[in-house]
């Protein structure tokens, strides 16, 4: 741990405008957690900052939508977005707001010690004003036909539809979203941060002294400063936010990327007393855990602000990591594709060390990945059940079927090179995951964790316990020693997964009766951990299986909520209630022969975008249908679903594969095909009425 005395890790202040999605967990708050959670065991003297940014436009907008005050919605999600942190054991020293009293004076403070150091320009440029509403519009409350793909409801910074960053001057037929009315231009005052006066520090700072940073993080400063900086407006015309400290600044209020960083400073004096000196001592390590999208604040502004400044620190590192997708799409809260935490917690209440641990070995560290509901499944089931699980429930059934229940000697004097080669093999995972935690490469430093936990299932193996008990008045002392040592190990493994599974961790205390401050890092490597003659309590699973139901749900869940975008075109082709259709005596509905039928197979038909060719049971046989259903559905999400069939529909081909029947489904109010299923299972071929 070298130079520094203290350690300071915050991570990036989300936006209280709604929840946290599993994107948010994996791209910092799971990293963070980790590396402090390390830097604990380690027993380093370190400080874990957070806390949800509160002003800006983002929060206006959704008080606007929701007819409710900004305060309104900064109150509702800090709540919600601090339950699912605690949920997850994202373990904050602090987690504050940017709302708080305290932030608005350090966050003005900040600005007039730069504005009295004449480190600002002034400029009056012209900006877009809403004349109805009386006020000037951020980017993002103007709207308008897109110049380059001609879609009508436009933003002022971005088209979402075809993802064109744009400014309000390209929009074609601007208007506010305040009042609808057309924006004229009006003069405005600004204070402005010259950052290209920055350059020479950031390049060497950065380009030469911080060569160590991950690549992602490195090559979008080089690129941001080979580019060149320009000055950017560090105020905005708002009425919600920090009020700029001026006297000639009425209706004015600091740029949210100045004053959202300062919060780091600001929690951090809500936090202690002594918060100067995790900020301004040189021997402190400053580490800034974010998502790419925040690199450029993190690394060129927030740096350029602190340096302009003076008698602070800079960060040591910036470990951003990139995005996470979800089932081969990008995250889109707008549309609702999105895991959002609260919800995870509820479907899977006490399982949060298995998202905590797929989110970790999927993290998107050097690229972007993808998360999906059956990789989830996977690796529950296969290595957090199969391997990590298996070696602990089997080592305490063992100990307690062959030991009585106790921890068992170790006998020296019969020990051989397999028994030498658990402590030699340990201290040299130890030595990896150290390693690896040390350098940000934290899916690595898992991977370790797992193949301490494979090498004690292979060692069990090897030594066959069960097979000595056979003769267990001559081999006894053989049991003991292997099960002495997979003890040992069990509350190894309790130490190295702590940082990655802290839920888990304490798990295996309980189970071992050992305290707490066994995790210790320095105890990581003992083959003294637990006492000899000790009682241990009846084994547990630390993990259980995931079945492919609990899976579907939550693929369905994914894409019964998808919001499609609303367009006035799709508006005018679909209208908002369709007509009952023409009345039909009985005897028509009669006519037709309703079965349940059960989908055994289900497969692609080719050169169809639209079609899925299925095999369904319908009790007396089994029928092939073709179905227009492939856009909603993948064909393994199918199979197995009960549906209702028309069994008496005429056979009619499509794309050459004679379709016999007709399944009948519900399509719901965002334009998604769903399954109209019995509430319980029946039998094929039941027939519906």
């Amino acid at each position: 741990m070298g130079k520094f005395n203290r350690y300071l890790i915050t991570a990036a202040l989300p936006y209280a405008n709604g929840p946290v999605h599993i994107g948010h967990l994996a791209g910092c708050y799971i990293p963070a957690d980790i590396y402090v959670r390390y830097l604990r065991a380690k027993k380093a003297d370190v400080k874990f900052v957070g806390g949800t940014d509160e002003h800006g436009v983002p929060i206006t907008i959704k008080a606007m939508k929701e007819g409710v005050t900004p305060q309104d919605i900064v109150d509702k999600y800090h709540k919600i977005i601090y339950d699912s942190f605690t949920d997850m054991g994202i373990s904050f020293d602090i987690f504050s707001r940017t709302t708080k009293q305290i932030h608005h004076e350090t966050s003005a403070a900040f600005f007039k010690t730069m504005y009295d150091k004449g480190l600002f320009e002034e400029k009056v440029t012209e900006q877009f004003f809403d004349e109805t509403a009386g006020v000037f519009l951020a980017d993002r409350y103007i709207t308008g036909t897109c110049p380059k793909c001609g879609n009508p409801n436009a933003y002022g910074d971005q088209c979402e539809k075809c993802g064109s960053s744009l400014s309000p001057d390209e929009l074609i037929n601007p208007r506010s979203t305040l009042s609808n009315a057309v924006p004229v231009k009006k003069q405005t005052k600004h204070w402005y941060m010259p950052l290209q006066n920055y350059e020479p520090f950031l390049k060497e700072w950065i380009l030469e002294g911080h060569k160590e940073w991950k690549n992602n993080v490195y090559g979008q400063c080089k690129s941001w400063l080979d580019s060149g900086l320009q000055s950017r407006a560090m105020t905005r015309d708002s009425n919600w936010g920090i009020k700029v400290p001026l006297p000639d600044a009425e209706g004015k209020v600091l740029y949210v990327w100045f004053d959202a960083p300062i919060g780091y400073i600001s929690a951090t004096k809500e936090l202690t007393d002594n918060w100067a000196d995790y900020w301004c001592k040189e021997d402190t390590k400053l580490v800034h855990f974010i998502g790419k999208d925040n690199i450029v604040f993190h690394c060129i502004i927030f740096p350029a602000m602190l340096k302009a400044h003076g008698n602070f620190i800079l960060p040591d590192n910036v470990p951003a990591n990139e995005f996470l997708n979800i089932e081969g799409e990008k995250v889109s809260t707008s549309r609702n594709w999105a895991v959002w935490v609260h919800d995870y917690v509820k479907d899977f209440p006490d399982q949060q060390d298995v998202l905590r641990y797929v989110l970790c070995s999927t993290a998107p560290e050097t690229k972007d990945n993808d998360f999906t509901w059956k990789d989830f499944q996977q690796r529950n089931n296969s290595e957090l059940v199969d391997i990590f699980s298996n070696f602990v429930h089997r080592t305490m059934v063992l100990m307690h079927k062959l030991c009585g229940g106790k921890v068992p000697a170790f006998h020296p004097e019969v020990k051989d090179e397999k028994d030498d080669a658990v402590l030699t093999n340990l201290l040299a995972s130890k030595q990896k995951i150290e390693d690896s935690l040390e350098n940000f490469r934290l899916r690595e430093a898992l991977a370790e964790v797992i193949e301490v936990s494979r090498q004690g299932n292979r060692y069990l193996q090897e030594k066959e316990p069960w097979i000595l008990a056979k003769n267990a008045e001559e081999n006894q002392k053989l049991i003991d020693n292997c099960l002495h040592l997979c003890l040992q190990l069990t509350a190894n493994l309790a130490i190295l997964a702590n940082p990655f599974l802290p839920f888990t961790a304490k798990k295996i205390c309980h189970m071992l009766k050992v305290v707490d401050r066994i995790l210790d890092w320095e105890n990581a490597g003992s083959l003294k951990l637990v006492s000899v003659g000790y009682s241990l309590r009846p084994p547990e699973y630390l993990f259980t299986k995931i079945d492919d139901a609990k899976i579907q749900e939550q693929i369905d869940k994914l894409h019964a909520g998808l919001v499609k975008p609303a367009t006035p075109a799709a508006e005018a082709a679909a209208p908002a209630e369709k007509e009952v259709k023409e009345e039909i005596q009985f005897e028509d509905f009669a006519k037709l022969d309703l079965r349940v039928g059960t989908i055994l197979e289900a497969e692609k038909v080719p050169k169809a975008d639209k079609l899925l060719k299925l095999l369904v049971d319908i009790g007396t046989e089994k029928r092939t249908v073709v179905s227009g259903i492939a856009a909603h559905f993948a064909p393994e999400e199918v199979v197995g679903k009960q549906v209702t069939l028309v069994a008496n529909l005429a056979p009619r081909k499509m794309r050459g594969i004679e379709s016999q029947g007709m399944i009948l489904m519900a399509e719901n109010a965002a334009g998604k095909l769903v399954f109209v299923n019995p509430d319980a299972a029946v039998d094929a071929g039941s027939e519906v009425r």
